[in-house]
């Protein structure tokens, strides 16, 4: 119990200058906006989660690899997961992972994220058009993740992960650290998360367009000269996550002690809560509160809500889990509104052998 007082502490005192931040007149002008690269780790990954809001932090899929590391103590058997998002402006984002056990208490997983545009016409001034020519933005993140269960409550996990940005012929790499833990109670059900993402240095562009040729003094009608482009490094966006997220049923029937949030077994209904808490190094800090119903391990339905995001406030989603012989499988589904560029479509799709 009092690890639990310990760790509740924690969580509520970062908690609480984000909700002073969160609800101040003055976070409109946060000064830090767009001072990050490599944005397509921000973009939230698998249709449950997203149909919570994003308030993931405590999601025990395999997901959870990129909103919380530490999940992966919670996947006991060979299990993997795939996850399409169509965003908007033709881009499209895809999510993979794998995770194995190690022993009883261990687990390893493998991650792997890209988002890519497909062709873009090359436009110039005296081009407008289009050139004829096309070019590619494409990103990708291969992960990997080691962690499990350091006593019946307490788990941890960390993910190495090898991050490339890619704009036409320039690229850049890097490598990123995740690091996040979980803590189980029996008390409603409580289960709280505290997870750190995209520890690493600093990216920096270089390729072939960079290097140049053409004359610097055309009125003398020099030589030509060769020359190189020098691009400025830019940080990968940190990230904070704290989370915590409770059985409902277990609060509205008073019932004080409760098994696992997550435990196995059947169970007619389950309801459950999420609330995390998002800090960022480039935007204001952001808020979610999710909800997911369960009926007879069959049917779920999920809906979110986000304070402090301009665009992608609401969230909603259903997901379907079998039963065969030997495995079980899940497919869920999310769609996101946002306020001025349509809709957002995911699909995951999670296999665990039994």
């Amino acid at each position: 119990m009092r690890i639990l007082v310990r760790y509740a502490a924690v969580v509520v005192a970062l908690a609480t200058p984000l909700l002073a931040q969160l609800y101040a007149p003055s976070a409109g002008g946060f000064k830090k906006v767009g001072a990050a690269g490599s944005q397509f780790l921000k973009i939230p990954v698998g249709a449950r989660s997203v149909g919570l809001g994003a308030a993931a932090s405590a999601v025990n899929d395999l997901s959870a690899i990129y909103w919380n590391p530490a999940g992966i103590g919670d996947i006991s058997t060979i299990s993997g997961h795939f996850s399409q998002t169509w965003w908007f402006g033709g881009f499209s984002h895809n999510f993979a992972a794998v995770a194995f056990p190690l022993g009883e208490n261990y687990r390893i997983g493998a991650s792997f994220v890209n988002f890519t545009s497909g062709d873009i016409p090359v436009t110039t001034l005296e081009q407008p058009d289009g050139t004829g020519a096309t070019y590619t933005i494409s990103d990708l993140a291969i992960g990997v993740t080691f962690g499990g269960r350091v006593t019946e409550q307490f788990s941890f996990g960390v993910t190495g992960r090898f991050v490339q940005n890619s704009l036409a012929e320039l690229s850049s790499t890097g490598v990123t650290f995740d690091v996040g833990t979980f803590y189980q109670t029996d008390f409603y059900g409580l289960r709280l998360a505290f997870s750190v993402h995209n520890l690493g240095p600093d990216m920096q562009y270089s390729g072939q367009d960079l290097y140049q040729q053409r004359r610097l003094l055309e009125a003398l009608n020099a030589d030509p000269v060769a020359f190189s482009l020098v691009t400025n490094p830019y940080a990968i966006p940190l990230m904070f996550r704290a989370g915590v997220a409770l059985d409902l049923l277990s609060v509205l029937q008073g019932r004080t002690n409760t098994p696992k949030l997550y435990a196995e077994g059947h169970q007619e209904h389950r309801l459950i809560g999420a609330v995390d808490f998002e800090t960022y190094s480039d935007v204001p800090e952001q808020f979610a509160l999710g909800l997911e119903y369960t009926w007879n391990d069959l049917l779920a339905l999920r809906a979110g809500y986000r304070f402090g995001n301009d665009q992608m406030w609401l969230a909603g989603g259903v997901g379907i889990n079998y039963v065969g012989s030997g495995f079980r499988g899940q497919f869920d589904y999310a769609i996101t509104p946002t306020r001025r560029l349509g809709l957002v479509h995911r699909l995951s799709v999670s296999l665990s052998l039994e």
